[in-house]
């Protein structure tokens, strides 16, 4: 039930090694994303899958069979790009039933495989239109369509929805993995954004330096990274280390804590039993919307992150800087982190 297989793959431009040693198994019918900071090696991966890039070493399996050799057009696979690329001078309707177009699909074959598609990405009515009739969002779902109406036997991504502002990016975050659970098809995404990996994956696999840093579910990425690279990158958290790590932990070694794990106390307030606290003074206050964000100085010199949720009413603020204030979290949430 393998979609897709990086073994051992590598990927030289010169003397430049973008991908080292990539091993990575993909199931069928997964939503799985790259996810990595520019220059990663996220993109080359993808590309390598495509066809676009042939791997320096190791091989690249689709569906079992080692199609490291292949050109795109010899694979099942089909991609979306960030600029939709569509044909301006092609409807809605002629844009979508391309692909069919091209396998030598009739006519009224075309249509109706092109009106499914577009019913399926809640497009039906706009087959007449081009493309520079609608919005970004709408070019983003008729590139979509285009792409799925083969039924590829795997969907590559490249951060399509970085075009998009937020708050259509959130909606088609939504849509995207619905979209994908219906179909059923393998979904390889790749992107630089947390949130959207995050919200939509079944896996994903965090790239550092052309190599994979860790593969797993969000939660299991996000409670438990591997590395205070991966901490820093996936979310934010407080990294605990030598000294700071004894005194604030009682034990030295490198450390995770994620600032929303930690409860703010006001001084005479008592942690719950089992709580580890610590006492400190408020230094920092940002109100972001759904949380506000405290900055704590600890004795010694450390800080800590708190992320608390807004639940008194608007205007009264439970904390003031300079308070003193006691930070309060289950040591369960002391996640311990391998040197990056």
């Amino acid at each position: 039930m393998i979609a897709v297989e990086f073994q051992g793959v590598t990927k030289r431009f010169g003397e430049v090694e973008a991908v080292a040693g990539v091993d990575l198994t993909i199931a069928n019918g997964e939503f799985f994303t790259l996810l990595g900071p520019s220059g990663s090696g996220k993109t080359t991966c993808l590309r390598l899958v495509a066809g676009f890039d042939l791997p320096s070493a190791g091989r690249i399996l689709l569906d079992g069979a080692d199609v490291s050799s292949l050109p795109p057009y010899e694979r099942n696979v089909n991609t979306v790009f960030q600029d939709y690329a569509l044909f301006p001078h092609l409807s809605v309707g002629e844009n979508v039933a391309y692909g069919p177009m091209v396998r030598g699909v009739g006519s009224a074959e075309r249509r109706r495989l092109a009106d499914e598609m577009l019913a399926l990405v809640e497009l039906s009515g706009l087959s007449d239109r081009r493309p520079a009739q609608l919005s970004g969002g709408q070019r983003q779902r008729v590139a979509l369509a285009r792409a799925l109406v083969n039924r590829p036997k795997v969907l590559l991504l490249d951060e399509p929805l970085g075009a998009l502002d937020l708050k259509l990016r959130h909606q088609m975050q939504i849509e995207l993995k619905a979209i994908q659970q219906h179909v059923g098809i393998t979904f390889i995404f790749v992107t630089h954004d947390q949130e959207e990996a995050l919200t939509m994956s079944d896996r994903l696999a965090v790239f550092e330096g052309g190599r994979i840093a860790q593969i797993g579910t969000p939660a299991e990425v996000y409670e438990s990274p591997a590395t205070e690279f991966i901490a820093g990158f996936v979310g934010t958290a407080n990294v605990l280390r030598g000294e700071a790590a004894r005194r604030i932990l009682g034990h030295e070694g490198l450390f995770a804590l994620r600032p929303e794990k930690i409860s703010l106390l006001a001084g005479g307030e008592s942690a719950a039993p089992g709580a580890r606290q610590v006492f400190g003074t408020l230094t920092e206050i940002v109100f972001a919307g759904m949380v506000t964000r405290y900055t704590v100085a600890i004795e010694g010199g450390s800080s800590l992150h708190v992320a608390a949720q807004n639940l008194a009413p608007a205007g009264r603020a439970a904390f003031a800087r300079g308070a003193r204030v006691v930070l309060a979290w289950d040591p369960i949430h002391e996640r311990p982190l391998a040197e990056s």
